[in-house]
């Protein structure tokens, strides 16, 4: 009898993930999605992330407990005001006060501990490098060098039994990500994106991630279900 391959998934809730969630389980994987809970100052990408799971369907999901805020500056832990009413340029050519240190690092670190202890050999993250906020551990360099990185690092690795991390929209537009997410089914109403939701949830509409989750839907002709109150 065949055996399923695992694979673990990086789950933000957001349209990113969302679509690389849906990938993974379209390409016949058994899936332990995975998010973090690190101290985030607003928790509505937690409730997508669940809800997430549930619509596409997981094996397990995990919300893991991680207080960055303790140890990092980033405005998304509070630190500063959330980045607003920014130019496309300057969107995609700086880095911005939503980058959290080391988070990828960090998360791709957890997982790849969770995928060794269940005999995982597949990881995915929905990293970006056309779309995105400027951030450097989204970028195909970074993910070639933690793939060369964990399996120095892992037992599995040592007997040859190579971890892989995969970056499905890596080049991919978010137009292109929203068709693909259409086209496996994914309701995006349950996804979250704003780096400033109120509180009831809504987006503000203005921040980076509202701006390019806009630009995205336009693009991909489709519909932006999104609660905007800005």
């Amino acid at each position: 009898m065949q055996v399923t391959k695992k694979a673990i998934v990086l789950l933000s809730g957001g349209i990113d993930s969302s679509t690389t969630l849906a990938i993974t389980k379209d390409l016949g994987f058994s899936v332990f999605a995975l998010t973090f809970n690190y101290g985030q100052i607003h928790h509505a990408e937690l409730q997508s992330a669940k809800m997430m799971a549930r619509q596409i369907g997981v094996a397990q999901h995990l919300i893991f407990k991680l207080d960055l805020a303790n140890l990092v500056s980033s405005s998304l832990t509070g630190d500063s005001e959330i980045p607003k009413m920014r130019s496309m340029g300057n969107i995609l050519s700086e880095i911005p006060s939503t980058y959290v240190p080391g988070r990828n690092l960090v998360f791709l670190s957890i997982a790849l501990s969770w995928a060794e202890s269940i005999g995982s050999y597949d990881i995915f993250i929905g990293a970006n490098s056309i779309d995105y906020s400027g951030y450097p551990d989204c970028r195909p360099e970074f993910i070639d060098a933690f793939q060369k990185c964990a399996n120095l690092a892992t037992k599995v690795g040592i007997e040859g039994k190579n971890v892989a991390i995969h970056a499905p929209l890596i080049s991919m537009s978010k137009g292109e990500i929203i068709k693909k997410g259409v086209e496996l089914g994914i309701d995006f109403s349950l996804s979250h994106s704003c780096y400033d939701p109120d509180s009831n949830g809504r987006a503000c509409g203005v921040c980076d991630s509202c701006t390019l989750r806009k630009k995205g839907f336009k693009e991909a002709g489709v519909k932006d279900p999104t609660d905007y109150f800005a």
